[in-house]
């Protein structure tokens, strides 16, 4: 049971990530604001190294991890370009990002109240990304 929840849990984590460093790239051109720019791309970074350090988790277990629901993605993306397209500005991204940060720690809090029987280090590791994307979506009020 702690192996499969430690997995599941692990995997949950790598789909967020993916979909959180999507979204960082879909937006971060349209950005005009250089603190702004800088702090999405440090959470980008910080996202990247977590996602080495589940994929190299996952690899012992003999997983692949997880890739972001492709429809999911794909609305998100559409929203996205909608909502630029309609108002290309700063506080616009800001509010995509709050909105995505907000779900992603919604649902990884669920996952991780799901897979109680995961081992410690991948809950240290959720409870990490949690809070990453409850920091980026405090950074993003600023320009809000």
């Amino acid at each position: 049971m702690i192996e499969q929840d430690t997995i599941r849990l692990l995997r949950e984590c790598d789909s967020g990530i993916k979909m959180g460093v999507q979204s960082i790239s879909d937006v971060a051109r349209h950005v005009k604001n250089r603190e702004m720019k800088k702090k999405l791309a440090v959470c980008k970074g910080e996202h990247k190294m977590l996602e080495n350090e589940i994929d190299t988790l996952l690899r012992s277990y003999g997983d692949r991890g997880k890739e972001p629901n492709a429809l999911v993605t794909g609305m998100s993306r559409m929203k996205t370009n909608m909502r630029i397209a309609m108002n290309k500005t700063d506080s616009t991204i800001a509010g995509l990002m709050t909105d995505g940060c907000n779900m992603g720690v919604k649902s990884l809090s669920g996952y991780l109240n799901k897979y109680k029987a995961a081992d410690e280090e991948s809950k240290d590791i959720a409870k990490r990304l949690i809070l990453l994307e409850d920091q980026l979506a405090t950074d993003m009020r600023a320009y809000l």
